[in-house]
């Protein structure tokens, strides 16, 4: 990790002097600029692994300079370094404009005066996914310090190679620290094999995980390799692992234990080097109580144990992980949240977790019709607020009757014809499609004159 370049941009000379010494102090190379301007200039002539700058510029920016601030100097970089982490510095730390620097890619986000472990950490970590090349695999939102501090957790132990339980409600997101885990670990060139034992029906489970030889039951034709060979020297993720049937769990424990697996039907002993993870969303514990969980089972994957809070518990990370989402499904649009849909969005209870979210997401790209979604966009199945739920049902029960009239009515005048129907109405053809499918699910009669145009 030493001998890297990080450039400070900051024009607070006695501050940037200050994080330049201690980044020196830990083996880092510091250069050191006090405006954007001369920053990317910089950047053209050295070498440079992380740029840690400011956002605003009081003292030396010129009226003239074409970037004046971080958030520009972000854009800049972005266009032109692409893979190259940046973190930004501010003196006002608001989760809009964490969410802000994230979406417009900064890696991390420093809030003035900042713990110089802090500092070193972001260093450290951002230095550490540039050169292992796991930048991409870092989809782990961490923004509130709830899951700031597991990350952090997880980072540590992606380490070693010792088993790890993920406990956490149902779409917390538990499959993705894990593949964060296994990304930021030595197995990272390997595989990561996922299985999740509660989709797999039982009589089927054993001959997945385990694979088997050509004639080991009916309709095995050809010799197949399970999962655990197919994580050889990588990690093996059992997800839902909860499910699994209890003769099924000592077949399982006998595989963890002696690190070595028999194909079904086969008599060849396979020697493993697999890391495990596995989660689900119960309490083992109370499982092992039950008798629906063997003890001996849990104390072997509960090696490092981690929890994932639910999504209500860490709002900070509700906003990025919208935006993330919004990247992530409309990658060649724009689209941004106004200022209700965000606050409805950072309002919502959250019960489907992160799974719920990326839903809401996904209906809200369909359904708008510009670039800013708003709040009735959204569509939230609950809020928290304290209108009175009886009218907001009717009054919502109101405007989809009237719409659907609308609607009705326009494709009985236009004989159907869609794209002049979506102008008339001014939405999107995509968004009619979705709601004439709405309304059909509903029950709502379509007239044949224009059905399944």
């Amino acid at each position: 990790m030493q001998g890297k370049n990080i450039l400070i941009v900051e024009d607070d000379v006695q501050l940037s002097h200050a994080i330049a010494g201690t980044i020196r102090e830990h083996g880092f190379t510091a250069f050191e600029s006090s405006s954007p301007m001369a920053a990317m200039g910089l950047l053209g002539r050295e070498h440079i692994d992380m740029v840690l700058s400011d956002i605003q510029f009081d003292h030396s920016v010129s009226e003239n300079d074409a970037i004046t601030d971080g958030y520009q100097l972000l854009e800049a970089i972005k266009h032109k370094y692409l893979s190259l982490p940046v973190v930004l510095m501010t003196a006002y730390g608001t989760i809009e404009k964490a969410v802000s620097c994230i979406k417009n890619g900064a890696c991390d986000y420093l809030v003035k005066p900042f713990d110089v472990d802090l500092l070193l950490n972001i260093v450290k970590n951002n230095i550490q996914v540039k050169f292992s090349k796991k930048t991409n695999n870092d989809n782990y939102i961490s923004v509130d310090k709830k899951s700031i501090d597991t990350k952090k957790i997880a980072r540590r132990v992606a380490t070693t190679s010792v088993s790890v339980f993920i406990r956490g409600e149902s779409g917390t997101g538990k499959e993705v620290l894990a593949r964060f885990i296994h990304a930021n670990s030595p197995r990272s060139k390997n595989p990561f094999v996922a299985i999740n034992c509660a989709a797999i029906p039982e009589n089927m489970l054993e001959a997945v995980l385990f694979g088997y030889e050509k004639g080991a039951y009916t309709g095995a034709h050809q010799a197949k390799a399970g999962k655990f060979e197919e994580a050889q020297q990588g990690t093996l993720l059992l997800d839902e692992i909860s499910e699994m049937d209890l003769a099924l769990q000592a077949k399982l424990l006998r595989v963890l234990q002696e690190k070595q697996v028999e194909r079904l039907g086969g008599k060849k002993v396979i020697d493993l080097d697999v890391r495990i993870i596995a989660t689900s969303n119960r309490n083992l514990k109370e499982e092992v109580k039950k008798g629906t969980f063997r003890e001996d089972l849990f104390y072997r994957l509960n090696v490092f144990p981690i929890t994932l809070h639910p999504l209500r518990d860490r709002v900070g990370d509700i906003l990025p992980l919208a935006y993330m989402l919004l990247n992530k499904h409309s990658p060649n649009q724009s689209l941004e949240l106004s200022e209700g849909a965000r606050e409805c969005l950072m309002k919502n209870s959250w019960k489907g977790n992160v799974r719920e979210l990326e839903n809401i997401i996904q209906r809200s790209i369909v359904l708008s019709t510009g670039s800013v979604i708003e709040a009735d966009i959204l569509e939230l199945d609950e809020q928290d607020t304290t209108h009175d739920e009886q009218i907001v049902t009717n009054l919502t029960t109101d405007l989809k009757s009237h719409e659907q009239d609308l609607i009705l009515q326009a494709l009985v005048s236009e004989h159907g014809n869609r794209k002049v129907v979506a102008e008339q109405l001014g939405i999107s053809p995509r968004t009619l499609r979705y709601k004439i499918a709405k309304m059909k699910d509903q029950g709502v009669p379509v007239p044949s004159a224009y059905r399944g145009m």
